[in-house]
């Protein structure tokens, strides 16, 4: 069993501490001069290694343990912060303080926050994967996404083959969005840990059609789940009309999207550039395996950064995220995904 399992937390902790430390001084440019704050909590493995590693690399930080401090006492320290300071958020769960919420208010004082929620989803066999995953594997994420986003950018068709199957994209894209840990053209500096991924949609909802094969999904708990088999599923006009080889599990997820928005609009094409999370190297966290090195698609109406006739921005529901089994990406004919990997 799962549980059973022993890792190594000497080995994983020096890996975290070098991985953060690339994200300290490659992503946030954090140095002496600015204050460090640590929120964290000691419910989880990862939680503790991740604290351990965070603390190696900034001893001269504030440390806080969430769950012997009153909202009250950590809001006092976050107040005391100014802008470009930096806060850590080490959460086996999600951090609230009462309406206060942490990164939203942070950034609205151009505060910098890294985010490591949920780290109690993770089962000791998961560890790896999600430390490995932190790596700033600049060549691959950043290099790769900003080619990526010039590519798609002006690409007129995509074709994702999945199972044998084909998905079209036929009329090109909305303006792609990056999550490559570069701030340098946006308002806020930071968001949630791992990172890699390149996201948008089709300019017209209705005209993506065809079949893919689902290997994993976002279930009603926010874990990820894979079926034994892979789930084929058929679109028209831009909506999930009809599915083959489903579960129970699957089946609840598009019921409730059904029973709350009709029908089930298939929204964000991702692709994640995360090598350290693949089909086999999973992390029950969607969140954070949806950065996973392969191709994801959103089922739902809701998907924020785009607003469309009939879809404004924060309308909707669900955003339900689904892992095609990809064997191959085409942009205008042209491979850029093939054997696990971005070719780009």
């Amino acid at each position: 069993m799962q549980n059973n399992i022993k890792i190594d937390h000497t080995n994983l902790t020096d890996k975290a501490i070098a991985h953060s430390k690339t994200i300290l001084d490659k992503v946030f440019f954090h140095d002496d001069a600015h204050k460090a704050v640590i929120v964290y909590d000691t419910d989880s493995t990862l939680s503790n290694i991740l604290a351990k590693a965070y603390r190696a690399n900034l001893p001269q930080a504030t440390y806080i343990n969430f769950h012997e401090s009153t909202p009250e006492e950590i809001r006092g320290v976050l107040d005391t912060l100014v802008a470009l300071d930096l806060v850590i958020l080490i959460q086996s769960t999600s951090f609230r303080l009462d309406a206060f919420r942490i990164r939203v208010e942070l950034f609205k004082r151009k505060i910098k926050v890294l985010e490591h929620p949920h780290l109690g989803r993770m089962e000791e066999a998961e560890v790896a994967h999600y430390i490995n995953a932190l790596e700033y594997d600049t060549a691959n994420i950043k290099e790769t996404g900003l080619k990526l986003k010039a590519k798609m950018d002006v690409t007129e068709t995509c074709v994702i083959h999945s199972g044998g199957e084909q998905l079209h994209f036929p009329v090109g894209f909305e303006p792609v969005k990056l999550n490559i840990g570069d701030y340098s053209t946006m308002p806020n500096v930071g968001g949630q840990f791992p990172i890699g991924e390149v996201f948008t949609e089709s300019k017209e909802l209705t005209e993506v059609s065809g079949r893919a094969t689902v290997f994993a999904f976002a279930d009603t708990s926010y874990r990820v789940n894979k079926p034994e088999k892979p789930i084929t599923i058929i679109i028209e006009n831009g909506i999930l009309v009809a599915c083959e080889n489903s579960t129970h599990a699957f089946d609840e997820v598009l019921s409730i999207i059904r029973e709350g928005e009709e029908v089930v609009w298939v929204r964000e094409l991702g692709f994640g550039l995360n090598r350290g999370m693949t089909k086999t190297n999973i992390v029950a966290d969607i969140g954070s395996y949806e950065r996973m090195c392969g191709v994801h698609l959103s089922l739902g109406r809701k998907h924020g950064m785009y607003a469309k006739p009939g879809f404004k921005r924060g309308d909707g529901k669900f955003h339900v995220d689904i892992f095609l089994d990809t064997s191959t990406v085409t942009l205008d004919g042209d491979v850029v995904f093939a054997h696990e990997a971005w070719t780009v």
